[in-house]
């Protein structure tokens, strides 16, 4: 596998949404990635035989081209692709709920997915917001929303927040589940789209800290919190 770490002269969101289509469609690239917010517009490439003719190739063809390379020797080694970090984070946002419902018992459904919600919001939240850019860049790659104003992946983690802290205080029940329902639903049609072009990209449902692969496990997660949000609005 060979991986390329380009200076481009790419300039912004659109630059790289202009790219996108001629990247995706390219056999011999496994993986891309396009970080505008540096000086140097670092474009990280990875695929079998990749030469950065190829890359440049590609950039000349949409107006853009290939400035400069990070040596081999000074380039930071790639986060390994892994699920681990997501796992664990729901085992403990489980195991939280659990605790809080055997203190509060009985059982109460609502209650554990109204929590398990917040949980989820707040944590996921964090990871976002420990570099707002990096996120909003890689979530710019495929939603819908951001891919067109790029201002929403900046506006993002703090709307998990809002909602995260209104299902912790059961503030405005009704509008918080309304509210998820739209956010969740906007989010899942960009993963829908990024899994059927068969795009390999990274999830930035935990920003950019670890490196998620995109994958059915990401739609299986908006999936789950739009099935509680409407669960939790049938149950108001």
């Amino acid at each position: 596998m060979t991986v390329l770490k380009l200076k481009t002269n790419l300039r912004c969101a659109a630059c790289v949404q202009s790219i996108t289509p001629s990247f995706d469609a390219e056999p011999g690239i496994e993986r891309w990635n396009a970080d505008v917010s540096t000086p140097e517009k670092w474009l990280t490439v990875e695929g079998d035989g990749l030469t950065v003719a190829t890359v440049d190739g590609l950039l000349r063809a949409k107006g853009y081209q290939v400035v400069g390379a990070m040596p081999a020797d000074t380039a930071a080694p790639e986060k390994a692709s892994s699920y681990f970090p997501l796992i664990l984070i729901l085992f403990y946002l489980l195991g939280a709920v659990a605790l809080v419902e055997t203190a509060l018992a009985p059982f109460d459904g609502t209650r554990a997915m109204r929590h398990f919600m917040a949980g989820f919001f707040l944590v996921f939240s964090f990871f976002k917001l420990l570099d707002v850019r990096s996120f909003a860049m890689s979530y710019s790659s495929y939603d819908v929303v951001a891919r067109r104003w790029p201002g929403y992946g900046f506006v993002y983690p703090f709307l998990e927040l809002g909602l995260g802290a209104a299902y912790l205080a059961n503030f405005w029940p009704m509008a918080a589940n309304i509210a998820t329902l739209v956010v969740m639903g906007v989010s899942t049609v960009g993963v829908v789209q990024a899994l059927l072009a068969r795009r390999k990209i990274q999830c930035a449902c935990l920003g950019t800290v670890f490196n998620l692969p995109m994958s059915s496990v990401t739609l299986i997660e908006d999936l789950l919190m739009i099935a509680m949000a409407a669960a939790m609005l049938i149950a108001i």
